[in-house]
């Protein structure tokens, strides 16, 4: 296919995902396309939050926040789960059925599960994996949980024997019972991948995200717990530890569970957002390090490519580029970067040519963006890793909710997490009542 093909079969794919019923199958833009979809309004925000030592309870919790417009509890918190003492709460992500929230620690590697069907404004915590660095063989630090036909893949970030960047994938089936571990190649066990020009396979782990109408999976990379579990200062000082981050992707056989080309992506990849529909084989990430916008896509000989396409603010800057969002009709990206608490928007309806067309400052540290599948609404918090979380007048805490109107953010409300005694805001996922209406 050529290049001009590919984009034009990528616009009409766009437009029949928003028309399509069989498209139709997910609300916030990041989520699994097997998860049911939320066909109108989110109800409310569930924020996996990080306590602080002598902020309310101190522990962990699974904050629920009321976004029903004319609601009189609209934009205020309604109800929190807290899950006894501080496990650096990170990541979250839904089952298949989406009756269930799994949540993870980085720093000892629990995993909670939440009940959020029974009462969607009232989750409960219904289950503790305690037992994940066992049953895996060793992997440490659950990160993403995405939610494949009736199992949950957790990626890793670290292991057991060095605490450093290699890792794997986990699978477990979706009521918790652990099935198979799948290791990063490295060059010294590549699995069957080849290695694109330049890639050395490092083994690091980070987000994972799967394409099923073309089988691929795809995987990025980050660093090990010696490293996030370091105050941040310490460590840019660290020339060692510098050199402890991934610089790797990974495209794998997603039915069969093999990796099979391992791509050089310098600069510490981390999330992945794939085009929605049939005949957009593409996905984008951003390096951490390096601030790029990286492009994998499918070309016409069928063989998977990458190479980085723009640049997120000055590189030079560093501004740490960390959350991306696609928007449903594969038309813009939010990219969020911590340093300067910047959110930047970019034209991506050629994903060879991103460019930007807005920007604003949401905070003095900026993580997560999550916007409703309409495009309509946008959320952002705050919290990066809690050794890594600026001090001073700049370790603010926040939900920060706006409204998009294709041009640029309208401010619709805001919650103080640290006012409110709540903790480190992170993960952000969307719910509502209307899923489990019989």
């Amino acid at each position: 296919m050529k290049r001009r093909d590919f984009l034009a079969a990528g616009a009409f794919a766009g437009g029949a995902l928003l028309l399509g019923p069989r498209l139709a199958r997910a609300d916030e833009t990041c989520q699994s396309p097997w998860l049911p979809k939320i066909t109108g309004e989110e109800e409310f925000v569930y924020v996996w939050t990080l306590g602080i030592e002598g902020l309310g309870d101190g522990s962990d919790k699974l904050v629920t926040v009321d976004v029903r417009e004319g609601s009189p509890t609209f934009g205020r918190v309604i109800h929190t789960v807290s899950v006894g003492g501080r496990h650096e709460a990170h990541h979250g992500g839904f089952t298949d059925d989406r009756r269930h929230f799994w949540c993870g620690g980085l720093d000892d590697s629990m995993i909670f599960v939440f009940d959020v069907a029974t009462d969607p404004a009232a989750p409960r915590l219904v289950r503790v994996i305690d037992d994940f660095v066992e049953k895996s063989g060793g992997v440490v630090g659950p990160h993403t949980f995405y939610a494949i036909p009736g199992r949950m893949i957790i990626s890793g970030l670290s292991n057991d024997r060095d605490h450093g960047g290699r890792t794997a994938l986990v699978e477990y089936t979706k009521d918790g019972a652990y099935v198979a571990t799948y290791w990063l190649p490295t060059m010294d066990d590549l699995q069957g991948a080849e290695l694109a020009d330049g890639a050395v396979a490092d083994g690091y782990g980070y987000d994972v995200r799967v394409k099923p109408e073309v089988n691929a999976m795809l995987t990025t990379s980050f660093t090990g717990w010696s490293n996030y579990m370091m105050d941040l200062d310490r460590m840019l000082q660290d020339p060692e530890a510098m050199k402890r981050f991934g610089n790797t992707a990974v495209i794998w056989d997603f039915k069969a569970r093999r990796p099979k080309k391992v791509f050089h992506v310098p600069g510490a990849p981390l999330e992945i957002r794939w085009a929605w529909g049939e005949g957009n084989n593409y996905a984008f990430t951003s390096t951490a390090l390096t601030s790029k916008l990286w492009l994998f896509w499918l070309d016409e000989g069928g063989e998977w490519q990458a190479k980085a396409v723009a640049d997120i603010g000055d590189p030079a800057d560093v501004p740490l580029p960390v959350d991306i969002s696609i928007s449903a009709d594969n038309r813009t990206l939010f990219v969020d970067s911590f340093m300067d608490g910047k959110v930047r928007v970019y034209d991506v309806s050629d994903p060879f040519r991103p460019r930007q067309i807005y920007e604003r400052v949401i905070g003095r540290q900026l993580n997560m963006v999550s916007q409703s599948w309409d495009g309509r609404r946008v959320y952002f918090t705050s919290s990066l890793l809690s050794r890594w979380d600026k001090k001073g007048e700049d370790h603010e805490h926040f939900l920060r909710a706006f409204t998009w109107d294709g041009r640029e953010l309208h401010p619709r409300f805001e919650i103080d997490f640290l006012a409110e005694g709540l903790g480190r805001p992170h993960i952000m996922r969307f719910g509502s009542t209307a899923l489990y209406r019989s």
